[in-house]
């Protein structure tokens, strides 16, 4: 798993870094502009150029930015800096003092071929305008290999909104660890390729920060299958799907089911459905439920299922309260896994969240952002900006996971 970062939880690595294990925060620009001028140099050798563009802030982004113009600059890159700011932070003082070539303070005509971005870092929480907007158009405007600084300038460093504007970035170096906002949203899009450098600012004491699963993450989740083994060494799984209008619900669930390992998998559908489903997933158990063309609530039908390992229940279902009286039965009387999706969110989201505080199982809903919307009565644009919080106090509330369903999914929850 890789740590990925809040600009709060940064900040503070930051500070325990410099306050108490006493490394100078001067010490920790140097480095960062080491490591990003090694990146710049590999990316110029690749590309077989040597100019560059270093537009900086007044930020310690920007101090950043004029280490890199430096170290370049002594390596024999033709380098010139862009910078309109007229205002520093200290440490950008500090390194623009020391560095000895021209700065240009007006937006060039010409187009540069490489452009290291250092105008914000993960601070910034307005949008952008005026003079910093322009520098943004000019970046864009330049159609250049950008390297972007921590995080590509105008791009929220908790949840990666664009601010505005942004920087669209080439490659993105990003120092210590991982950024939310370079993950979440249109982060992923706008950041290009992206590599984390350590200059060893210590974030051991952040304990409640996200993890980004990697496949050989994922690969742990799997036992390892033995030889001499038959569907009931790997669990019973009862999916109870489809509907009249969603038929392909229930079959894409299934397969994923059987290809994701489940052993004895069953279907339940409703019986008016029978002759739609039967024969087309002859690896899984087809069990026919009250209904005709969707569920009819039956007490007998659902005690069958207790035994399962897991019930997964929603998908292509339709919204309606005897689905919703499934829900509650489930919650009240089921002792496994249960996985609610779809239509089972959309009917808790109309008859009544609370009953989830009712529950004996464990249980994980997977919403996208819009059914997660309806169930938290929160709009859509504001889990985009803050999702990751939203769902910890979801979680936490109801004692449930969740599975956050967009471009990058969020997983929260215990267990």
């Amino acid at each position: 798993m890789i740590k990925s970062l809040s600009n709060a939880q940064m900040r503070e690595a930051d500070q325990y870094t410099i306050k108490t294990l006493g490394v100078p925060s001067l010490t920790l620009m140097e480095r960062a502009g080491y490591a990003i001028a090694a990146e710049a140099e590999k990316a110029l050798n690749y590309l077989q150029l040597n100019e560059a563009l270093i537009v900086c802030g007044g930020g310690n982004n920007g101090g950043d930015g004029f280490v890199v113009a430096r170290l370049l600059k002594e390596r024999g890159v033709e380098v010139s800096i862009l910078c309109l700011a007229e205002k520093f932070s200290p440490d950008c003082l500090a390194m623009k003092e020391k560095y000895t070539g021209e700065i240009l303070k007006v937006i060039p005509r010409r187009r540069y071929p490489f452009i290291v971005d250092c105008i914000f870092g993960t601070g910034l929480s307005r949008a952008v305008e005026g003079e910093e907007l322009a520098l943004i158009d000019f970046i864009n405007s330049c159609e250049a290999f950008v390297l972007s600084v921590d995080i590509p300038s105008g791009l929220n460093g908790d949840n990666g909104v664009v601010m505005g504007k942004c920087v669209q970035a080439t490659h993105t170096v990003t120092i210590g660890e991982y950024k939310n906002g370079l993950i979440l949203n249109d982060g992923g899009d706008i950041s290009g390729a992206v590599k984390r450098v350590d200059i060893g600012i210590d974030t051991t004491k952040i304990k409640d920060c996200a993890l980004i699963a990697e496949d050989r993450d994922i690969v742990l989740l799997f036992p390892e299958r033995k030889r001499n083994t038959h569907k009931g060494n790997y669990g019973k799984v009862s999916i109870i799907a489809g509907s009249k209008a969603y038929v392909g619900a229930a079959l894409l669930a299934t397969m994923s089911a059987l290809k994701t390992g489940a052993g004895y998998t069953e279907l339940c559908v409703p019986a008016g459905l029978f002759n739609v489903y039967a024969g087309k997933i002859p690896e899984a158990i087809l069990t026919c439920f009250q209904g005709e063309e969707s569920f009819i609530f039956c007490e007998k039908d659902l005690k069958n299922l207790l035994k399962s390992q897991c019930i997964a229940f929603g998908m292509g279902v339709g919204v309606s309260h005897e689905n919703y009286k499934i829900i509650k039965y489930l919650l009240e009387n089921y002792t496994g896994k249960l996985l609610l999706d779809a239509d089972a969110l959309n009917s808790l989201s109309k008859y009544g969240v609370e009953i989830l505080k009712t529950k004996k199982c464990s249980v994980l809903l997977t919403p996208h952002i819009k059914e997660f919307s309806h169930l938290t009565n929160i709009p859509v644009s504001k889990i985009e900006e803050n999702g990751v919080e939203i769902i910890n106090r979801f979680t936490k509330e109801y004692q449930v996971a969740v599975l956050l369903k967009s471009a990058t999914s969020i997983l929260c929850g215990e267990g």
